[in-house]
């Protein structure tokens, strides 16, 4: 393991909708997508917000748990993101 870190994090886009993704450098990412070169998703819904992310020790985990959250609903987005038990939210 190189021990680097990958993080899986949320944006909220100005129109109130949410972007997950993955990245070992969070703020460098969140600049991205703040001057529209990040993903194509984010780069006509600026301003975005970090909102949360979470740290994983493997980018197969990291891109696991991106696929996992992205077909959550909203508030279970909110709720896994923060660390809340999701069958509270479903």
């Amino acid at each position: 393991m190189s021990g680097k870190y990958w993080y899986v994090y949320l944006l909220e886009c100005a129109d109130g909708t949410f972007y997950t993704g993955s990245t070992t450098d969070v703020p460098r990412r969140f600049l991205e997508h703040s001057k529209g070169k990040g993903a194509k998703y984010t780069r006509g819904r600026r301003p975005v917000i970090l909102r949360a992310s979470r740290r994983f020790p493997s980018r197969e985990i990291a891109c696991q748990v991106e696929a996992m959250v992205k077909r959550l609903s909203r508030k279970a987005k909110l709720a896994y993101m923060f660390g809340y038990q999701l069958k509270e939210y479903s």
